[in-house]
């Protein structure tokens, strides 16, 4: 008679299964696990126990036995004794009992009884199909802001972790951005609107500021009126240098940018409050580009381009 075999398929069902005048197997439900170690998820399960001081017979093993070997009630109790005779003769002499897909049960030096779970089988019905998988470690971006004591000297600069990439496939990452931005369009319109009608306020009060410049003329006797005419420079392409919180620190960086020799200004502040300083802007994608590549390579490595959207 394989015991354990009726035992096992009964612990599915019942949280209490009794070998009478020998002890009782429990299980115990417990929820699903995660080792952090190595990234493994554990489905739910019960856990078996063994207890020795349940021994008194319950009638749900001989009553299991008697409906599978169609006996009767009777003669299953006697089986089962006949078999506990077994167990616990091996088990005075040292041997270990094993319940194949339940545990082992031997004696310890002290002679209580150690009982060691197998877990090849899950009891738990609901976790049927459910088996234990390794997930790969998640990374994620890291982004480093500097801290706003030092902004004074350092433009805070938020850029992404440095890694290799090939240009064609920052393009085709770049579109697909696109497209999916592509469905929010809708919700982001009247923020666009804001935004462009702020964009053409600055654009409007640095035309007429360049009309006052070009207007003007100084006349220091005996010298003649002088014209000053001043080029703007115009674009939606725009190599950014640094953004800053306190506008003081812009100012300084156009200064020292314009004496290593760019056409630097200022744009406007963005949408975190940062005043941005440009080293140029241009009509061309193209001619962005290869500006940007001159800037990085020999002046800047942070330095990047800035689209704007046409009006």
């Amino acid at each position: 008679m394989q015991l354990e075999t009726y035992i096992s398929d009964l612990l599915y069902r019942y949280e209490c299964v009794t070998i009478p005048e020998f002890g009782s197997f429990l299980t115990q439900s417990v929820s699903a696990t995660i080792d952090e170690a190595s990234n493994t998820f554990h489905a739910p399960k019960k856990v078996v126990s063994f207890n020795e001081q349940i021994q008194k017979n319950d009638g749900l093993l001989a009553h299991y036995i008697a409906d599978v070997e169609k006996i009767p009630f009777e003669i299953a109790n006697k089986k089962i004794t006949k078999r506990v005779k077994i167990l616990k003769s091996n088990l005075t002499q040292g041997e270990t009992l094993t319940f194949k897909n339940i545990g082992d049960i031997q004696f310890n030096t002290e002679g209580k009884i150690l009982f060691e779970p197998s877990y090849h089988l899950n009891y738990l019905t609901d976790s049927f199909g459910l088996s234990e998988f390794v997930s790969p470690s998640v990374t994620r971006e890291v982004y480093k802001e500097k801290v706003e004591n030092i902004e004074k000297v350092i433009p805070i600069a938020i850029t992404p972790e440095k890694r290799k990439t090939r240009p064609y496939l920052k393009y085709a990452a770049v579109a697909l951005i696109a497209l999916t931005v592509g469905g929010l369009v809708a919700s982001n319109f009247y923020v666009n609107q804001i935004e462009q009608h702020n964009q053409l306020a600055q654009e409007a009060a640095t035309k007429q500021l360049d009309t006052k410049i070009q207007q003007a003329t100084f006349n220091l006797n005996p010298l003649p009126a002088i014209t000053l005419n001043v080029t703007k420079q115009t674009g939606n392409y725009h190599i950014i240098a640094g953004a800053f919180r306190v506008e003081e620190n812009c100012d300084k960086k156009i200064s020292q940018l314009k004496t290593d020799g760019f056409s630097a200004r200022k744009i406007g502040a963005n949408k975190y409050g940062l005043h941005q300083v440009v080293y140029a802007s241009y009509e061309g994608r193209l001619d962005a580009l290869k500006a940007l590549r001159t800037i990085k390579k020999t002046h800047n490595k942070d330095a990047w381009l800035l689209v704007k959207k046409l009006d």
